[in-house]
């Protein structure tokens, strides 16, 4: 018999140092594009791009890998950004009207930005409201020494850089008005101050544009006007011509005007020429416009905006014209800001401008200007993920080489508007190592798309687009028919970008996806219950689908399904491009969206899960295998479907009516008249909820109805070679978990690859599991004799993993909401559990096992298995004794959608949405990091005095909180701590994943488990009741503790 004692929790020291040597917490990377961006500077000799957001949030990208990023104190947004050229600082404005300057900072690791100061415009006092010194426009001289900012009130003022001291130059609306012809003045203001424009030739004078129309060329030297320009239109925007002998204005009219600069005419009445590009009929206005040359003569002319108000004043639209030249992008998502990238040295004589760079609401656009046609350049960082909703990701790591080519050449072959030429913004350095491994994140989509990304390193870079909705019959050829009628229309609009927020079909949406990296087999599954089997293929394809039906309801009668209707396939043979080509589609019936999929590769077999049941289908001889219901007789609402607009309501009713039943329950016990004992029972609970308050318990867990809603909903699903017909044979297996905490698993009959077209493959079903708690069962995974995770399809037979062992006894990890539990198999008894814990209730959201290398030695790792709850902590535990390891809160709780898409990988990583467009990647592991490594060379002539303060790049949506194994346990202040166990230093008993016999944590309450076992014999039935009845002195059953 096992002896045990008790002693006071304590840490082990060996054990603590492997712990830091196995993991570290740390946010890495952001991938994918910022959200609500807001501003855009570029730095044309640090070759350095920088983003502002309506968050607070700077953003710094240069050549692919180099990035970093700061973070406002006060969450503001950034209205305005600015590089001080070539000294590697920022200037932001933010709506609070608040000046900061930011610096890019030297690290052992790498360079990083830091605030160094900030400064607000005083008013003068009894003169300017608050309003009249809101900033409107900032130019940082070239010189880097001097910042001229413009206000609402008229007024520029000065300040010297990069000190923020406030020069006595202001320059006040009264000062101009005073030589301003009489005619022109009307008694009106000037109005705010819209464009400050530094004279490309004489860097003291700045050309300063007023809201109302009027343009003045100011001399900082001698403080008095050069030239007077009497517009008449209201002013955008203004841009110099590289010579300086003339400039180029933009107005609300949706036209811009031509304005020569000569000494000989101090005021200019009329422009040079003035053109409405879009007229006659009215405009919007002209919000910005470049006027660039070029060595081949007519310069280029670049204008967002000024699109005819009644036919595309909804378009957000940029035109570039050069000659007879004319192309108008049209974007999906309102242009932010662009500029071009082209030659700044002042002893050339033209711009010759290579590139132009467009920042949208919802992506980055880059237009290769040198070569015909203007075709676009592919960005490899700041890739719209969310081009359409991400719905679902899967992320594969270790891809094998031939794999990742095949998929990176069908990526290819599908730019058609594409050019290679090399990436315009390529400041900095990358220091980052090449990954040792190639990751792929696959995020499927709601207008059915599945997108392949390049996980491997820092920038999130699209590989390939898969899409699904070609295979049925959609609105989606009407469409393609009206934009190709409509192209010869005026304007001459190209559309670019792939930002496309909308669904031709909801019930396109890809709901799960699975990938075999060995076999190019990938399955995915919709929101209308489509599961697509695709192969791939390096030549196109023009071939038939086979399309097969399973009804997962299996003639239940008392069920209607009042959901959307299943989507209709295509008839004939569809063209498909390289790639995944689908070959077959399975449809299951009622058409509900699918919650589980899996795949196994050498078996030719997938399953899949909805709310209703599961199937397993055999896709080499296109046939059903199995298809199992599993709804509650009172699982109506699974027959609504996700867009019924009476579930909620029907939901809401239903709790109600069941509180209210419950307090007149609870109503009924309570003892009504006063006496000792109802007294002395009072103080017990409120010490009791007093000791609630100091000390962590675990938590009471409140069995569940069985007649809970969507009780039928498979949450997962698994394949496994291992025991469950008895201890001596192994063989396939598949396992489902339901929303009822319901396991099932069947033994499989599959036939040798040599057989596969004869003989079909048979299902039995072997065990049934009942949790007690009836919590959802999350995640199902079967370890071997060892406690280690089994290999993936291919990875024995092809000599890529260890193979299992097979001579001890296999168990299965069951993950519920409420706890983890390792039963030994095939007689499915309860070895170990662990029950999560929190005063405010946690459950589960996301499980994975992972492989945790250690920094101190490469042949050392332990397998862990990690979870994510609601509260939005990570856990880890070790396996198979549920040893908990550390614990680190990452994502807040109230960010329900961040916690739901989180994706772990097999090395300790992870992946969640921090907005629609943004995933936050971080490491669990001490060995695994992917993060920037990367460093800025400047030269920096003004020294700053020592920062006020210094801002580490925030994390965007958590902290990082490492706890000891105090603050990790579930249980009191004793644990229960086993003879058997050795010192650490022992190699057999150093990890976690040890196979010593652990005993059932019986810690808390126990739980009894409900297992119908179907294939043993009637003697092995008899011969186990027998000895059970005789041991426990109990009623003959098949019920375990």
């Amino acid at each position: 018999m096992m002896k045990f004692r008790f002693r006071r929790q304590g840490n082990d020291p060996q054990r603590e140092k492997i712990k830091q040597d196995l993991f570290a917490f740390n946010k890495t990377v952001e991938h994918g594009f910022p959200n609500q961006p807001s501003a855009l500077a570029y730095d044309p000799k640090l070759q350095l791009m920088a983003i502002g957001t309506k968050s607070g949030a700077i953003k710094v990208y240069g050549f692919p890998g180099v990035e970093f990023t700061g973070l406002h104190k006060d969450t503001a947004t950034v209205t305005q950004l600015h590089f001080l050229h070539g000294q590697g600082r920022i200037l932001s404005l933010l709506d609070d009207n608040t000046l900061h300057l930011w610096e890019i900072g030297q690290r052992e690791t790498g360079s990083h930005l830091e605030e160094v100061r900030s400064f607000t415009i005083p008013g003068r006092s009894g003169i300017e409201s608050t309003s009249a010194t809101r900033v409107t426009v900032l130019l940082p001289k070239l010189s880097c020494d001097l910042l001229a900012v413009g206000t609402e009130g008229g007024g520029v003022h000065f300040l010297e850089l990069p000190s923020f001291t406030l020069l006595d130059k202001s320059l006040f609306q009264d000062e101009i008005m005073q030589s301003v012809p009489e005619e022109y003045k009307c008694g009106k203001s000037l109005g705010p101050v819209e464009s400050l424009q530094e004279h490309p030739q004489y860097p003291d004078k700045i050309l300063i544009g007023y809201s109302r129309g009027l343009v003045v060329l100011w001399d900082l030297q001698s403080r008095r006007v050069d030239n007077y320009f009497l517009g008449k239109q209201q002013l955008e925007s203004l841009v110099w011509e590289r010579s300086g002998n003339s400039f180029v204005s933009s107005h609300s009219d949706g036209g811009y005007m031509v304005w020569s600069v000569s000494s000989s005419t101090p005021c200019t009445h009329e422009p040079v020429t003035s053109t409405i590009t879009y007229g006659p009929f009215p405009c919007k206005a002209v919000n910005k416009i470049l006027w660039r040359t070029t060595e081949s003569g007519a310069p280029l002319v670049l204008f967002s905006g000024g699109m005819p108000r009644a036919s595309y004043g909804d378009r957000h639209c940029l035109t570039i014209l050069q000659d007879s030249q004319h192309v108008t992008l049209d974007f999906t998502s309102r242009v932010i800001d662009f500029f071009t990238v082209h030659c700044t040295d002042r002893d050339k004589d033209f711009d010759d401008p290579s590139a132009l760079v467009v920042l949208l609401e919802e992506e980055l656009v880059v237009i290769d200007l040198q070569t015909a046609g203007w075709p676009t350049i592919p960005a490899p960082y700041l890739a719209p993920l969310h081009s359409s909703a991400i719905t679902c990701s899967y992320h594969i790591s270790n891809v094998p080489t031939k794999l990742w080519e095949r998929v990176v050449c069908a990526g290819q072959q599908q730019g058609t508007l594409q050019t290679h030429t090399n990436w315009p913004i390529c400041g900095g350095k990358n220091f980052a190592p090449d990954p040792k491994q190639q990751e792929l994140l696959l995020t499927g989509h709601e207008d059915g798309t599945v997108r392949f990304w390049d996980a491997s390193g820092v920038s999130l870079r699209p590989l390939y687009k898969l899409s699904t909705s070609n295979i049925f019959q959609t609105d989606c050829d009407h469409n393609d028919s009206l934009n190709q009628a409509s192209e010869e229309e005026w304007p001459p609009f190209r559309k670019v970008g792939c930002f496309d927020p909308y669904s031709d079909d909801p019930r396109l949406g890809i709901q799960k996806i699975c990938l075999c990296k060995y076999s190019g087999k990938l399955v995915v599954a919709g929101t209308a219950g489509q599961v697509i089997v695709l192969y791939l293929s390096d030549e196109k394809s023009d071939h038939m689908i086979d399309v097969a039906t399973l009804d997962l309801l299996q003639d239940r009668e008392g069920f209607t399904w009042k959901g959307h209707d299943r989507l209709p396939p295509k008839s004939g043979p569809v063209l498909f491009a390289p790639g995944f080509q689908p070959v077959v589609l399975v449809q299951c019936m009622p058409p509900a969206a699918v919650t589980a999929v899996t795949l196994h590769a050498e078996w030719n077999l997938i399953a899949f899960g909805t709310s209703h049941g599961f199937g397993l289908f055999d896709y080499h001889r296109r046939s059903p295998v199995l298809a199992r219901c599993t709804l509650h007789p009172n699982d109506s609402l699974a027959m609504e479907g996700p867009l019924s607009r009476v579930k909620s309501l029907k939901k809401s009713l239903r709790q109600s009516f069941r509180r209210i039943r419950k307090s007149r329950v609870s109503g009924k016990k309570r003892v009504l008249v006063s006496s000792p004992s109802s007294k002395v029972q009072e103080a017990n609970a409120q010490l009791a909820e007093q000791d609630a308050e100091v000390t962590p318990v675990q938590r009471r867990i409140e069995p569940r109805s069985a007649d809970d809603s969507l009780s039928g909903v498979v949450r997962c699903l698994c394949f496994a070679d291992t025991f469950l017909r008895d201890g001596t044979h192994h063989g396939p297996t598949m396992w489902a978990g339901t929303n009822s905490g319901c396991v099932y698993a069947y033994a499989l009959d599959v036939p040798s690859q040599e057989k596969f077209s004869e003989q079909s493959v048979e299902a039995l079903l072997g065990k049934e599991i009942q949790l007690m708690h009836r919590a959802p069962v999350v995640s199902i995974a079967v370890l071997d004799g060892r406690g280690n995770p089994l290999p993936e399809p291919y990875e024995v037979s092809r000599d890529l993993a260890k193979a299992p062992d097979m001579q001890g006894s296999h168990s299965v990890l069951i993950a519920s909401e409420e706890q983890f539990k390792v039963f030994m198999l095939p007689k499915v008894s309860a070895k170990t559990k662990f029950k999560l814990t929190a005063h405010e209730g946690c459950r589960v959201r996301k499980v994975a096992l992972v492989n945790f290398c250690s920094v101190a030695s490469e042949d050392y790792s332990e397998n862990g298995l990690v979870c994510l709850t609601n509260l939005g902590d990570i856990h880890v535990f070790s396996i198979p004794a549920l040893r908990p390891q550390v614990r680190y809160d990452c994502i807040r709780k109230e960010d329900i959608s961040g916690i739901a898409s989180c994706v772990f990988t097999k090395t300790g990583q992870g992946f969640y949405l921090i907005s629609p467009s943004e995933y936050e990647r971080f490491s669990l592991s001490a060995r695994v990091i992917t993060e920037p490594l990367c460093q800025v060379e400047f030269d920096r002539p003004h020294d700053s005095s020592e920062p006020s303060f210094c801002a580490v790049s925030p994390q965007a949506n958590g902290t990082h909180k490492a706890q000891s194994m105090g603050e990790s346990r579930s249980a009191g202040d004793a644990e229960v701590v086993f003879d058997e166990v050795s010192p650490l230093s022992s190699p057999a008993l150093d990890s976690p994943n040890s196979s010593a016999d652990i005993t059932l944590d019986t810690t808390g309450e126990l739980t009894l488990e409900d297992v119908k076992d179907f294939l043993v014999t009637v003697d092995e039935a008899e011969n186990n009741l027998r000895n059970r009845s005789e041991e426990d002195g109990r009623p003959s059953g098949i019920l375990i503790n």
